[in-house]
């Protein structure tokens, strides 16, 4: 939860540095269980939107966490645009989230597991 909160609270508009591996993945498993959660509530109190004015509120944040996952690896946060590429821009890009951090400091910060 605390990487959650990490994002939220420090880093809710920042494309700017790196996000480890661990930081991105927990951000967003926490993010989907919230998202669950409220869908399912929502749809128990027929108030359908609880979900979408979430994920409205939580895009920035997401948003940001990706792109500072790309610079982790030494890739501009541009590349979040090959996910327009219909299925394979997708698959390519949770591929690239899956990669490990350039050990070296980059245009982008330092290491962040150092």
């Amino acid at each position: 939860m605390n990487w959650y909160l990490t994002v939220i609270k420090e880093h809710y508009a920042d494309f700017k540095g790196r996000a480890r591996r661990k930081e991105f993945w927990m951000f967003m498993l926490i993010n989907w269980v919230i998202s669950m959660v409220l869908a399912i509530i929502g749809g128990l109190i027929h108030f359908t939107l609880l979900g979408s004015i979430y994920s409205l509120a939580v895009l920035v944040p997401t948003l940001g966490v990706g792109v500072r996952r790309l610079h982790d690896m030494g890739k501009s946060g541009w590349w979040y645009l090959i996910a327009l590429v219909p299925i394979v821009g997708a698959i390519y890009l949770i591929y690239l989230w899956c990669q490990d951090s350039q050990a070296e400091a980059n245009e982008w910060g330092a290491n962040p597991k150092a």
